[in-house]
Formats: C-alpha cells, structure tokens, sequence
C-alpha cells in the first residue's frame, strides 16, 4: 500500500489562505499563507517554534517562474520583520516545524542545508539565497530522521503546490513496469530537433539527451503573447544548460512542461498548428 494520508486544514474556510498540512502520524508540520496574511501567520503557535521556512514569488524571469529564498531560524517574528523590510519579491511563506519540538538548532541547520540541495537538483526554482548554507554534523541516527522528515516534505509541499524540492522522477525503461507511461517522440530536421519525453505522475517532461530549439522565434506580439515571453525564456534556459545553439541545442536535465502541445510548440520555438508528438 503506497497511498498517503495528509491532512490539510483551511485555517480560514477558503483557498489560498493560511493552510496547515501534516501526514497523519508523522511529526512534520507545514504552515503556509500568502504575504498579507502574514501578522496572522505568525501569531500562530507553530511561529513560536524554531523551524525551515520558504519565501516565494511569482518572476517571469525565473526559472519555472518562481524566485524562492529558504532559511532556518529560531524566531519567525524577528525574522520575518527583517526579511519584510529588506525582500521585496515574495507574496508567499512557508514555515516548517516539528510538532513535538523535537529538533535542535543542529537538526534545522541540516535540513537547512539539504533543502538547498534539493532545490538547486530539482532545478524547479529560482533560489534567492546568496550563501549556501552549512550542513550541521549530525549522529548517523540524526541524520536519518532528517532524511526521513525530507521525504514527507517532499509529499506534503506539493500538496500546497511548492515544488521547490520535488526531484524529478528518473526515466525508467518501459519494460520495467506496466503502468510506464510510453515515450514520445518529436523530429524536426530542418531546425535540428530530436526530442523524446515521457509522463512521470502528473508532469509531462522532455527527457535528457533531447535536442531542440534554444530561441523563441515566432511572432510575440499576437495574443498569449505574454505566456510565450516566458516560455520562450525557459527554453533558452534549458539551452544555456545544454551549453547548444539556437538549433539542435541539447537537454542536459530532464525539463517539466505543462502539457503536450505546449511541448511541441517550445520545442520548436514556434507556434505549429496541428503538430502532436508521435508515441515510439
């Protein structure tokens, strides 16, 4: 049995609002809320606790949209009082705590430290952060109940739609499994694109060793002229990794895109009517 029981408590009956969430029977706690929410967020008990916290904000400039700071910290309020006076791009926290006050300053340097880890591997963000933080020397046993307390953040953060650390799923081969979603294809010889992607849960993502366009250059002054800048800005991303040219650039990581067509179409760097992926 693999499913997950999380609980998710709408603190003011409505979405978007402060949200708790928490695996039943495990000591994990997540407190999220949106930057306005703030003085009420923190009048909460979790904030009197010590805890890893994300800040976030939408920037078309960063990479998946996202611009992320993660930080640690014994009290929130001070904390927070500095970071509204001098961060300026976040519109959303993220506080994380242990229910039982069970973690020391040590355990939340190490979660600290693993959280940036995992960011900068997902690739999912922007991180903010201008010093990478140091890892606290734990006991083995330590160390073990923080990885463990990793993994059920990297179920619950997703929940409340932060994927900040959600590692990508590595491509398994097809055979290994019934239920492995099969392996498109996309062919452009003119422009040098040779691509393949797969399904890993609910993400559609151009896998590693993909060649394809690095540049937008189709027309951006037509409607959703807004969504293909920042398309347009993520697959020069993805090119710059690839250290490619604006044709034939190559995909050094796994790359998540919303769905299908939006993939044939950034893959091309221009709108193609009609165009799918082709299955293997």
């Amino acid at each position: 049995m693999t499913g997950k029981h999380i609980e998710l408590f709408l603190v003011e009956g409505v979405p978007g609002g402060i949200t708790t969430a928490e695996i039943a029977g495990q000591t994990g706690h997540v407190l999220a809320g949106p930057r306005s929410d703030l003085g009420d967020v923190l009048r909460r008990p979790e904030a009197k606790r010590n805890g890893a916290y994300f800040l976030l904000g939408d920037d078309e400039e960063a990479v998946g949209g996202v611009r992320c700071y993660i930080g640690r910290t014994e009290n929130f309020i001070n904390r927070f009082r500095d970071h509204s006076a001098k961060k300026e791009f976040w519109d959303r926290v993220v506080l994380i705590t242990a229910k039982d006050d069970s973690f020391t300053e040590g355990h939340w340097g190490y979660l600290e430290w693993r959280l940036v880890e995992l960011a900068k591997q997902a690739a999912r963000v922007t991180l903010a952060n201008g010093n990478d933080p140091q890892g606290r020397r734990l006991s083995e046993a330590q160390a073990s109940d923080m990885e463990a307390f990793l993994e059920q953040l990297q179920i619950v953060l997703p929940v409340l739609g932060v994927n900040a650390i959600r590692v990508r799923a590595q491509a398994a081969p097809a055979q290994a499994s019934k239920d492995a979603s099969p392996v498109f294809s996309l062919t452009n010889a003119k422009l040098k694109v040779e691509a393949t992607a797969q399904q890993f849960g609910d993400e559609f993502t151009v896998l590693r060793g993909s060649r394809i366009v690095g540049a937008w250059c189709g027309r951006l002054d037509r409607g959703g002229g807004r969504r293909r800048r920042a398309h347009a800005g993520r697959a020069v991303q993805v090119a710059v990794l690839g250290g490619g040219h604006r044709a034939g650039s190559l995909v050094q990581r796994p790359h998540r895109v919303e769905a299908r067509r939006r993939a044939v179409i950034r893959r091309l760097g221009e709108p193609r009517g009609g165009v799918r992926p082709r299955l293997l």
